[in-house]
């Protein structure tokens, strides 16, 4: 029988409108874990919120955080791969933004640590609201310069704005890196992330399924970030409200993220559970 991979998204995928694991959705995943099943996560989260957010489901699995920025082990954090900017394509990016008028939120490693820096006072309310949501988040850094956003081996760019400022942005950027742009899922304003190339969920999958030994995988998911993972695994299910354009990668159709739709369908096709 194949070792068999499986990856689910979280938000929109996974995880309720509450961002939270469903009781029984965490059920189902439990036992499959406990018997031995393998079940991992990719997601745009950290490390951090991805733990908060799967509170009280069993994780054993190294993950993909950061859309495929890093392989982190669960539950330590520990990181077993990292994807980053040189740091010479990490300034180039940043002042491209700058010069824009965009007041990025940025990701870098420093000192071995995780950080996410922004200069004080100057973000607009978009990212002013995300970062209300991460108060007393240890990795927070505000600065008083632009130049410190600079500062360490940055794998991450984060930009809340209107639409008009972002798309052009992206289209100038996005064969050059790795690019998302859509609007939130949950608070529907317009983001722009901007990753180094690599720094994908298929790359980060990828080599999660080799430091596993598996010879297949199976996916889960709802939004643009997960083509290059559909793309790459050998089965993937959409659920009912995502992405037109993940929809027709998809093998199939499952309930939407409201109704468990992941968790029914593990709990109907997993072999441990027939």
């Amino acid at each position: 029988m194949d070792r068999i991979l499986y990856v689910s998204d979280l938000d929109g995928t996974l995880l309720n409108e509450n961002q939270e694991v469903s009781p029984y959705t965490a059920r189902v995943i439990n036992c499959m874990v406990e018997a031995g099943g393998l079940f991992s996560y990719a997601t745009a989260r950290s490390f951090v919120t991805a733990s908060k957010a799967t509170a009280g489901v069993t994780a054993r699995l190294p993950a993909a955080v950061y859309n495929g920025a890093f392989v982190a082990e669960f539950p330590t954090g520990r990181l077993l791969r990292t994807n980053t900017f040189s740091s010479e394509e990490g300034r180039e990016v940043l002042e491209a933004l700058l010069s824009s008028g965009i007041s990025p939120i940025v990701y870098s490693l420093l000192k071995g640590r995780e950080r996410f820096s922004y200069v004080r006072g100057s973000v607009n309310p978009g990212a002013a609201e995300f970062l209300q949501t991460r108060q007393g988040d240890i990795r927070e850094r505000p600065v008083k310069t632009p130049e410190e956003l600079e500062e360490g081996e940055i794998f991450y760019f984060t930009c809340i704005d209107k639409e008009e400022k972002l798309r052009p942005l992206y289209e100038t950027w996005k064969g050059r890196c790795r690019c998302i742009f859509d609007r939130d899922f949950y608070t529907r304003r317009y983001w722009l992330e901007l990753m180094p190339r690599q720094a994908t969920k298929a790359h980060a999958v990828l080599q999660i399924k080799e430091m596993l030994g598996c010879e297949k995988i199976i996916a889960f998911g709802d939004g643009k970030n997960d083509i290059p993972l559909f793309q790459l695994a050998d089965e993937a299910y959409a659920v009912e409200n995502a992405d037109p354009a993940l929809k027709a990668l998809a093998k199939g159709i499952l309930p939407s993220h409201q109704e468990d739709g992941v968790a029914r369908w593990m709990e109907a096709n997993w072999p441990g559970f027939r």
